[in-house]
């Protein structure tokens, strides 16, 4: 309820309550009856209450907890008259208990009652408290009386102001409480604005958004993002209720009785002086806070929290998750490598402080060494293979000296596969494999029946800017380079069409062949030359020697 929703009125109070009890005067009181009639059927109970009158009432006041009626036929029982008939034994009790209470009541003592709203009328409300009916005035409730809000039910807290023994009333305030709660709360709050002192506090209550701690007996909220200089933190997974923790005010919502409260800021702030605190490459023990597909967030201790990316777990790189390697506050120990002061975020590292797995893969193998690994992926380029801890490329063109086939026709994940290693590279953590070096080169075989000066035929199997791509037998490729097409036209060759040329060089350790046409023109014609001299004899003339070949 807002003070504002609540109406205030003058009223005589004193007159207003005798004429309550004027009205009530000839009802309401004790009598003592007895029973004349139990009527199960109707559930009544009729009493002669004295003067020829008989009154009834309903069977189960008189039943006790098993169903069973306390009462018979004769016996006296004691009741309040309520008018016109009608009597009430449970209200009579209540009546003697409020007549004992009042007896009782010690008048140097401070009663504070708490109970329920049962009952209202023109004056104000009726609170019930363990069956004790006590008046409260409307203008002592501090409820609102606007239309729709039903107050019937309300449980409220409330100070007895006055007892009248004669009548048999007990009036109490709800007024009179609000009144001192908010002048506590007044003066509390102003204290703890004035000095900005940390002071403790105990959790109440903890929320998604923030926490609720008593400071001096006044509840003020602890947002989530006022609890850790590290920045929002879930206040359940730092705290549970009944915690003590330092706190210091921040503002007071007088309207709203709002009292906002920090707990980062009645601690030091770990990032006013973090280059004395941490620095790159320390090594630091963390406790794991939190796991998340991209990274953990660690607690370095200090108020301060780092970043784990999930590529600085582990030298593996195929980390699917980190939960797979990590689980909440699990302490491990970690290297700095990113200290943004002006960013307030720290990053580390898990694997710089774990064996570098090239490390030992390059002290055990070397480049040209045949070894078994595992295929992890396969990529549009080639595949990867593990071999120990470390994992190679089988590129595509490293797959078979067919050059129709690749990784993704050839292997699959899973696959155990032999490879030779033919290349290194330790700074840059990468090694290159190669599967058709373990099987002789078609050119190398080629090599073997052919040599520079051989005669060939292909068939164009690609044309570039820098030459032509022919086939030769067994699928090899070889290269007429643009400048030794002649007397071809190189605008004028099309794919399929069947060159003729000679080998002009070959490399087995490459696989490269080169053709040359215009060296099979020259080479023609100094093999023509040759074959002349030997069949024609000393005396031909070389008019005759270059006519026959012109004939030819």
């Amino acid at each position: 309820m807002k003070f504002e929703d609540i109406e205030i009125e003058e009223v005589d109070f004193e007159a207003m309550l005798e004429e309550s009890f004027k009205k009530s005067e000839s009802r309401n009181d004790l009598v003592t009856g007895t029973i004349v009639k139990i009527d199960e059927k109707d559930n009544l109970v009729v009493v002669d209450i004295g003067g020829g009158r008989d009154a009834n009432l309903s069977l189960d006041e008189i039943k006790d907890e098993e169903g069973n009626p306390l009462f018979k036929v004769g016996d006296e029982i004691e009741v309040l008259n309520q008018g016109r008939g009608r009597i009430s034994y449970k209200a009579a009790q209540a009546k003697a208990a409020l007549n004992e209470f009042i007896a009782e009541y010690d008048e140097e003592q401070e009663y504070i009652i708490e109970g329920v709203v049962t009952k209202k009328n023109k004056g104000g409300y009726v609170v019930e408290v363990d069956g004790l009916e006590f008046f409260m005035p409307r203008t002592l409730s501090y409820l609102s009386s606007k239309p729709g809000v039903d107050v019937i039910g309300k449980k409220v807290k409330a100070v007895i102001v006055k007892v009248d023994k004669e009548k048999g009333s007990v009036v109490v305030s709800r007024k009179e409480l609000i009144e001192r709660d908010k002048a506590k709360t007044d003066e509390i709050v102003g204290a703890l604005l004035e000095n900005k002192d940390p002071v403790v506090g105990t959790i109440k209550k903890i929320t998604s958004y923030g926490m609720f701690v008593d400071v001096g007996g006044i509840d003020g909220l602890v947002h989530y993002s006022q609890i850790s200089h590290k920045g929002p933190v879930n206040p359940s997974k730092y705290f549970a209720e009944g915690d003590e923790v330092n706190v210091v005010a921040l503002e007071y919502d007088k309207k709203k009785r709002h009292l906002s409260l920090s707990i980062k800021d009645a601690n030091p702030d770990p990032w006013a002086d973090i280059d004395s605190i941490i620095g790159v490459g320390d090594t630091v023990t963390a406790t794991v806070s939190n796991i998340e597909p991209y990274g953990v967030f660690v607690d370095l201790g200090e108020d301060l929290e780092a970043f784990l990316h999930v590529s600085e777990i582990s030298w593996d790189k195929n980390v699917k998750h980190p939960k797979d390697y990590l689980e909440n506050n699990q302490e491990i120990n970690v290297e700095v490598i990113e200290v943004d002061k002006e960013g307030r975020r720290l990053r580390v590292s898990l694997k710089n402080l774990l064996p570098k797995p090239m490390d030992a893969f390059t002290s055990s193998n070397r480049v040209g060494d045949v070894v078994t690994g595992t295929v992890t992926s396969i990529t549009d380029f080639g595949a990867f293979v593990k071999v120990g801890a470390v994992e190679g490329l089988l590129h595509n063109q490293e797959i078979s000296w067919d050059k129709s086939k690749n990784a993704k026709s050839e292997l699959k994940v899973g696959d155990e596969v032999e490879v030779k290693i033919i290349k290194i590279d330790r700074d840059a953590g990468k090694v290159s494999l190669s599967k058709k070096a373990l099987e002789d080169s078609p050119v190398k075989a080629f090599a073997q029946t052919h040599k520079n000066g051989s005669i060939v035929t292909g068939t164009v199997k690609d044309k570039k800017e820098f030459g032509v791509f022919i086939s030769l037998e067994d699928n090899i490729d070889a290269l007429i380079r643009t400048e030794d097409l002649h007397p071809l036209k190189f605008d004028e060759i099309e794919k399929g069409q069947e060159i003729k040329g000679v080998i002009s060089f070959i490399d087995t350790n490459t696989d490269r062949i080169r053709v040359s046409v215009k060296r099979l023109e020259r080479q023609e014609e100094r093999e023509a030359m040759e074959q002349l001299n030997l069949d024609q004899d000393d005396s031909m003339t070389l008019g005759d020697a270059f006519g026959d070949i012109l004939k030819k």
